[in-house]
């Protein structure tokens, strides 16, 4: 799998919205190797997306075709200032990976020299699914600058923030503290998600 991440600031989150369902009446049909994608906006005005391909190949082969460089400029044109594009070759998922049935995603943007710790922590899935049963899934998501963006799929958003005040294993603790170190995270109250 690979993954494409967009990341900039909007004011405009209807006009943007609006631009965002039109793509796939328009040219999702075209998208050779698209497999779906979740988007939304923080309280700050943040908006994210992150897109789904089969492999690189197919999201360049998308991002090549006239018709997607005319909808990418207008929905560009609707940003706060230039967008930032992440292209994840390195993509693990977890659990059940993303689901359109999610209703609250949380979106981690850090910095990782070595992945590995961070993969670790999804390695223990069964752990993870008796300690929070509201997550369904996600995903981790590695640029080749070391930026990665962990998508993380919850059943809704008070059981989120109820499992957030659990107590981890220490273990668990001490490594999220050094790979979640200097992080980001982006709420998306209201995420929308495409699909083919």
């Amino acid at each position: 799998m690979f993954i494409q991440v967009i990341h900039g600031k909007c004011t405009r989150q209807d006009e943007l919205r609006a631009v965002g369902d039109s793509w796939r009446e328009e040219l999702g049909g075209g998208a050779e190797g698209w497999l779906g994608g979740t988007f939304g906006f923080t309280d700050d005005d943040d908006f994210l997306a992150v897109v789904r391909f089969e492999s690189r190949e197919a999201a360049m082969a998308n991002s090549q075709r006239p018709e997607q460089g005319e909808w990418a400029e207008k929905l560009a044109g609707l940003l706060d200032g230039a967008p930032e594009f992440y292209d994840c070759d390195d993509v693990t998922s977890f659990l059940d990976g993303g689901s359109d049935d999610a209703g609250f995603v949380q979106v981690i943007r850090g910095h990782a020299d070595d992945p590995a710790p961070l993969k670790a922590l999804l390695d223990n899935s069964d752990d993870l699914r008796l300690m929070r049963p509201e997550i369904i899934g996600g995903s981790l998501a590695l640029a080749s600058d070391g930026t990665f963006f962990q998508t993380v799929y919850f059943t809704d958003e008070e059981s989120a923030r109820r499992g957030e005040e659990l107590e981890p294993p220490t273990e668990v603790r001490e490594a999220l503290t050094s790979v979640m170190a200097g992080a980001t995270f982006y709420d998306l109250h209201k995420p929308w998600f495409e699909s083919p």
